[in-house]
């Protein structure tokens, strides 16, 4: 069997497996006249188990063939050869990630295990390290793009022994195999994928447009000159294609203009990206949920003078208390006596299951969107261990450097909507959660005592959103009396430490 490889910018077996079937190790042979590398091997091949049918019949294939362009043709004649480069699998259920930067660029060297780029699912960002030693050939995407699991990041020229070879097994009707590889195109040139999404726009063959950059390289100044000869776009639609946003990172794009008072002012259209995406999902899902929510004030004079001597003994300068510590203690306090409250639900099944940890959310507003980490079993923690890891989850959320356990498992959420401002907001539930709750800024108010006398009051507005087909109205109503006691009586915490 004789194998050649060809790579262009969607390549004919991406994604294919193959299986061996008494395989040899491959000889290789080369063609510096046609400048491909020739595998020879006398055993057959066959595709994997899985692989979604192409419409393709094999039998006894003699050949399939493989290419590379550029620098990869000559780094595969001098005995390397170019592997692809995919995005794998980053977390249960994640299908698509959106890609934030490169840390490498096209002829660099890359060790084993090195960061090439970084990634933002909807649940994480996360670092892609290459598994392959060598120099990176061709980049396929830029920062902004979405890449579904599975598409090729880039390609690496690499030693022959970490190329993956073809085995063997058995294919059937050769024919119609070679008839369709004879079909499609084998050249190739080098782009980047706006150019080429600019020239599917127009309905423009790339590998017919004459590339004026480095090797060959088809810019976009290149394929708006060829749709201008053949008259597919008019010289005013060239201009405006020329200086639109084609190659923005938030693939933003402009319409309806309307002047107005001398100027022009153009709506503007952005593409939800990262946390944000996983918003429109996580809430769609929730508004289908049947919501009712429990609306409490509570006296924090008690909390805020607690606070107050924490600040005033406090020794340690990275550390800065606040209210949301002592807040997130006495929930967890509150919980252990309510555990309905903290618990999630299976719809498919009818189960409810109650959380034996208390990993309570923090919702967090950053530059990338809404985003929710927890803190783990909070029943164990301290307040000062609590006032730390929650200053840790807050500065990774700013960096966007969370990790996917920093954001899963949560059993109920805490909103802290007062930091920005507002007395009370009505939260969604955070699937498969089935309470949050929603805090609003502490103000000073006057309140009637006992006797009929007026006092200053720090008040705080809390506002239970809770999923009905759980939690009844009595339930919440007693756990939401439950905590108020604790926040207004902190000392009450001393009872219930282990």
């Amino acid at each position: 069997m004789i194998c050649r490889r060809v790579w262009s910018k969607r390549v004919w077996v991406s994604g294919h497996r193959w299986l061996c079937s008494g395989f040899s190790p491959a000889t290789v042979h080369e063609d510096h006249t046609s400048q491909f590398r020739v595998f020879s091997s006398s055993t057959s091949f066959r595709f994997a188990d899985g692989i979604p049918n192409s419409g393709i019949s094999h039998n006894n294939v003699k050949r399939c063939w493989f290419s590379s362009q550029g620098q990869a043709v000559n780094d595969v004649n001098s005995g390397n050869g170019v592997v692809d480069v995919p995005l794998a699998q980053t977390g249960e259920g994640i299908a698509e990630c959106e890609l934030l930067k490169w840390f490498v660029k096209e002829g660099d060297q890359v060790e084993a295990f090195q960061p090439i780029c970084e990634v933002q699912s909807d649940k994480a960002s996360i670092e892609i390290t290459s598994r392959y030693q060598g120099r990176v050939a061709q980049i396929n995407y830029i920062p902004g793009d979405i890449v579904k699991v599975g598409e090729i990041l880039l390609k690496m020229v690499v030693e022959e022994s970490e190329v993956p070879k073809p085995t063997c097994g058995s294919l059937e009707n050769t024919e119609s195999l070679e008839s369709d590889l004879n079909t499609q195109n084998i050249g190739g040139v080098l782009s980047t994928p706006p150019v080429r999404n600019l020239a599917k726009k127009y309905g423009i063959d790339i590998n017919e447009v004459h590339g004026s950059g480095d090797d060959g390289r088809v810019l976009k100044e290149d394929v708006l000159k060829y749709a201008l000869q053949k008259g597919i776009i008019e010289v005013a639609s060239a201009s405006s294609s020329s200086n639109s946003d084609e190659f923005s990172g938030l693939e933003e794009s402009y319409s309806h203009a309307s002047a107005k008072a001398g100027g022009i002012y153009e709506d503007k259209t952005i593409t939800l990206r990262g946390f944000q995406r996983a918003m429109v999902k996580s809430m769609t899902m929730a508004a289908k949920v049947p919501h009712f929510h429990f609306v409490e004030e509570i006296n924090c004079n008690a909390l805020a003078e607690l606070k107050d001597s924490f600040q005033r003994r406090n020794s340690d300068s990275t550390v800065k208390h606040t209210f949301l510590p002592s807040l997130i203690k006495t929930l967890s306090m509150a919980i252990s006596k309510y555990p309905l409250v903290n618990s999630c639900f299976t719809e498919e099944s009818l189960e409810v299951v109650l959380k034996g940890s208390h990993n309570i959310g923090i919702a967090m507003a950053t530059p990338y969107g809404l985003v929710v980490p927890n803190i783990k079993n909070v029943q164990s923690l301290s307040i000062m261990e609590i006032t730390k890891e929650l200053s840790r989850l807050l500065q990774l959320a700013l960096e966007n450097k969370l990790r996917p356990e920093d954001i899963s498992g949560g059993t109920i959420t805490l909103s802290n909507v007062g930091a920005i401002g507002g007395k009370y907001g009505s939260p969604l539930l955070n699937l498969p959660e089935v309470a949050i709750i929603a805090i609003g800024r502490i103000q000073k108010v006057p309140q009637f005592a006992d006797d009929g006398s007026i006092y200053p009051a720090s008040i705080m507005t809390v506002n239970i959103g809770a999923d009905h087909r759980v939690l009844d109205g009595a339930t919440v109503a007693r756990f939401c009396k439950e905590w108020k006691e604790l926040i207004e009586n902190p000392e009450l915490l001393m009872l219930h430490m282990t």
